[in-house]
């Protein structure tokens, strides 16, 4: 018997069984499903996080550290990164304020409390680098000045979603605002950076970070971002922190030093680890859809058992059975895993949309690693039942009811 023969036999089978075959499908068609789903909603978390980062842009440097004599540590490590211009273009206290926060504007009030992530105010303080510093960019109004933070004005520049929840389509410009009660003119708006809201930049409310007192914030201003002239100059910058805050600090608090890269790297890795166990709980439906394979050509192959015997009575070989019920259930598989993908562009896109708000697209590897998965889960569950009913002598096999 040829290849095209069999593929025939295999085919009539199938559709003589029309009902049994779409079940048995359906099986392959969830698992593939699951699997190009799962695995495109961790890469599409990983294409938005690398998106995020590289929009902090290159040669940022972050700067924290704490010790029993906090405000000597941001005193000493503000001037310090101040006599490193040779290498840094700028730096700014980055101080966020995580007591209540409540702003205020005519009858619109954000409570970080009280409201939704989405919607919370974030007050931020920083110098009139804050904006050169986190690569923020002034669409309306003015950035802070330097005369801003020496006169403790009353100032702030908002977020482009926190000037929309606040004014909605009003000029926000020259309108006064309150935090926790105390009045601030809006100076400026940012233009958007994180329209996913993944860390909250368009929230910001920018203040001189000498109003700390009359905010009366409890965060100690011991953050601070610096933006370096180029990447050589953020490697030798960042050891000449390392070097000055190990010598300040030693054992009698915490520091670091990173740039947004080494975040990311942080990031893919725990993406990767996601992607695998997401692919582990995906697999482990495939797995659930291949014994339903074999169950399936468990009994199939039964119902067969007088044909077997005919046609190792009339001189089949036991391969060309193996091959032939095989071939069956890899078509089964095949067909199934067509349909799988299928379903599992339709799911990833609306994953995307809803998600991530973007059109998401399973890769090109992941799309062809799912149909080889496909014909193995044929390969691999059908094995057994072939190999099983293939062996039967003859004379038992035509004796089968």
């Amino acid at each position: 018997m040829n290849l095209n023969q069999a593929f025939k036999i295999a085919a009539k089978s199938i559709a003589a069984k029309k009902g049994r075959s779409a079940l048995t499908m359906l099986g392959v068609i969830i698992g593939l499903a699951a699997v190009i789903i799962l695995v495109s909603y961790a890469q599409g978390q990983n294409q938005q996080m690398r998106a995020y980062y590289e929009s902090l842009g290159t040669n940022v440097i972050n700067i924290e550290a704490s010790s029993w004599n906090s405000q000597g540590i941001s005193d000493a490590l503000y001037n310090y990164c101040m006599e490193l211009d040779e290498y840094v273009l700028g730096v700014t206290p980055n101080i966020q304020m995580y007591n209540q926060t409540v702003v205020k504007y005519g009858a619109k009030t954000l409570d970080n409390y009280q409201t939704s992530w989405e919607e919370s105010p974030q007050v931020v303080m920083g110098n009139q680098q804050f904006a050169l510093c986190n690569n923020l960019t002034v669409a309306k109004g003015r950035d802070l000045s330097y005369l801003d933070i020496q006169k403790y004005s009353q100032v702030c520049v908002l977020g482009s979603k926190m000037a929309s929840m606040l004014f909605n389509y009003a000029d926000p410009i020259g309108k006064t605002i309150t935090i926790n009660g105390t009045p601030f003119e809006v100076v400026g708006v940012f233009e958007e950076k994180d329209p996913n809201n993944y860390s909250g930049v368009d929230r910001y409310i920018l203040v001189p970070y000498t109003m700390t007192r009359l905010l009366n914030s409890s965060t100690s201003w011991s953050s601070f971002v610096a933006k370096a002239k180029d990447s050589a100059s953020t490697t030798r910058a960042i050891t000449l922190l390392d070097g000055f805050l190990k010598g300040l600090i030693g054992e009698n608090g915490y520091y670091y030093v990173q740039t947004p890269n080494q975040w990311q790297e942080q990031g893919e890795a725990q993406d990767k680890l996601q992607q695998r166990f997401l692919g582990g709980i995906a697999a482990i439906s495939l797995a659930v859809g291949g014994i339903g394979i074999m169950n399936i050509m468990l009994v199939t192959v039964t119902e067969r058992t007088r044909e077997i015997g005919i046609r190792k009575a009339i001189g089949a070989e036991r391969r060309s059975i193996i091959a032939q019920f095989l071939i069956e259930a890899c078509m089964i598989c095949g067909i199934g895993g067509i349909f799988g993908i299928a379903a599992g562009y339709i799911g990833t896109l609306i994953v995307g949309k809803l998600s991530f708000n973007m059109i998401l697209w399973p890769s090109v590897g992941v799309t062809v690693g799912a149909f080889f998965i496909s014909v193995a889960l044929g390969v691999i569950f059908g094995l057994y039942p072939a190999i099983k009913d293939s062996g039967l002598q003859p004379v038992v096999a035509l004796r089968a009811e």
